[in-house]
């Protein structure tokens, strides 16, 4: 329908002005197209082109809004700010047909926002002009026949077509209650343009240990990981393996992820990037530190570790015992070079560091001797435990260093001593019980040690 048209010619607005509306003048933006219809050829004959509307301006003081009526053959009301159709191509519109209904769906959208109600304390939020009407039904086709799926996500001048109306989804402007919004998906690997793929599955854990845990099956997943404050049957099957692994776990599996737990899960991180080296020591169980531990720990009922041991020779020569300082573990081997036990220890201070090096058992004290060492040199009996194992350098320098019980079993896993190698009771037990005066003892940083392996030579 067209705006009223008074008598003289001037506009009537389709609301009514109050003291603070101010209509601007009938020449702003009117130009050449108001005063002079354009003309069109037809069958030899000249024509005078239908009236293109225009708008007439009506500003509010206080919110600075804008109001718009509108003039012209077959126009309602028409948003200026919101479509902006340019007075020049009025001659263009004209000779096409089809570029009416472009504006009665434009005019549609302006009616709905120049009717829907106004924000008193701020200035009306509209989307910027898009250009001419041809491209704004253009955009409003082309996404509304777009291919729906996770690849296609809305931008910001994107609209979106219903049963109604075009609704523009920018900035503050109205949206309507029935549209469909698209919904945004995150992004998944592609196998080419414009497709996409689920992420890969991860295979199932394969330590009977470790199955059949909701907890572990998300880690594995990379859902979740399990740090400080976990807890659960998740937590106690990682301690448990951990344990059975010879790392040290004051307190035992209790399935709270506590300090204890963060540094011998460190601990073993340290060991494991020899042959993952994605794992990370940070002491929290992650993906893929759960997948070495999976790969590594033994089969329920079972002590050690099912690959990755050192090997029994230090640059060819048979040893018993090989330390390896940053782990904090000790490996004890038959005389076949057959893995026998792992036990956790605790070594030298960054202070008094254990140096590392081939040595060899100098002597071996029992429970009696070893609590008169303790009281005579650090006055405290228990201070060396159950049993001493001295030790010398292989070409027969003392080390000042020994093997040793503690009286301090929760600082095991760590670096704390003055220089000396600690166990907990029972297993300095184990060890004197084992060994003999001459066993060679290899001590490490890393059990890829360089030194480590070789071709076996005999010793005299």
């Amino acid at each position: 329908m067209t705006s009223p048209i008074s008598r003289n010619d001037s506009p009537t607005l389709p609301f009514s002005l109050d003291a603070d509306d101010v209509p601007l003048s009938r020449d702003v933006d009117a130009g050449w197209a108001h005063t002079h219809p354009p003309t069109r050829a037809r069958d030899n004959s000249v024509e005078t082109a239908p009236r293109a509307a225009f708008s007439v301006q009506v500003s509010r003081r206080p919110s600075h809004e804008v109001r718009t009526a509108q003039r012209g053959e077959g126009a309602g009301k028409l948003a200026h700010d919101f479509v902006n159709i340019p007075l020049g191509s009025s001659r263009t519109l004209a000779k096409d047909s089809a570029s009416l209904g472009t504006i009665e769906r434009a005019i549609t959208t302006a009616r709905d926002i120049a009717t829907s109600p106004r924000r008193p304390s701020n200035p009306a939020t509209v989307a910027p002009p898009f250009g001419t009407p041809e491209r704004t039904s253009t955009t409003a086709r082309d996404i509304a026949t777009a291919p729906r799926g996770p690849s296609i996500l809305a931008t910001d001048s994107a609209s979106l077509r219903t049963p109604e109306r075009t609704i523009p989804l920018r900035g503050d402007a109205l949206v309507s209650a029935n549209a469909v919004l698209p919904i945004p998906v995150q992004p998944t690997t592609t196998n080419g343009w414009g497709s996409s793929s689920w992420p890969p599955v991860s295979p199932p854990l394969a330590n009977a240990r470790f199955t059949g845990l909701p907890q572990l099956a998300d880690v594995a997943s990379g859902q979740q990981v399990l740090g400080s404050g976990s807890r659960g049957d998740g937590p106690r099957a990682v301690q448990t393996a951990l344990l059975k692994m010879g790392f040290a776990l004051h307190g035992g599996a209790d399935g709270q992820f506590g300090p204890q737990t963060v540094r011998a899960l460190r601990n073993f991180q340290v060991h494991a990037r020899r042959d993952f080296p994605s794992v990370k020591p940070t002491g929290v169980l992650d993906a893929v530190t759960l997948r070495a531990l999976d790969a590594l720990a033994p089969e329920p009922g079972m002590r050690g570790q099912s690959r990755g041991t050192p090997p029994a020779l230090y640059d060819g020569q048979p040893v018993r015992i090989v330390v390896a300082l940053r782990e904090h573990r000790t490996f004890l081997y038959d005389a076949e070079g057959r893995l026998l036990d792992i036990f956790p220890n605790a070594s030298g201070t960054s202070a008094t560091p254990t140096r590392a090096g081939l040595k060899v058992i100098r002597a071996r004290l029992d429970q009696a001797a070893a609590e008169a060492a303790g009281a005579r040199l650090w006055n405290d009996r228990h201070v060396f435990g159950t049993r001493i194992l001295d030790l010398s350098w292989a070409d027969g320098r003392h080390s000042a260093e020994e093997l040793h019980g503690t009286n301090a079993p929760a600082l095991l896993g760590a670096d704390v001593s003055h220089g000396c190698i600690r166990h907990s009771n029972e297993a300095i037990i184990v060890l004197h019980d084992a060994l003999s005066a001459g066993d060679r003892v290899a001590i490490v940083e890393h059990v890829d040690d360089p030194h480590l392996g070789g071709t076996r030579v005999p010793v005299s």
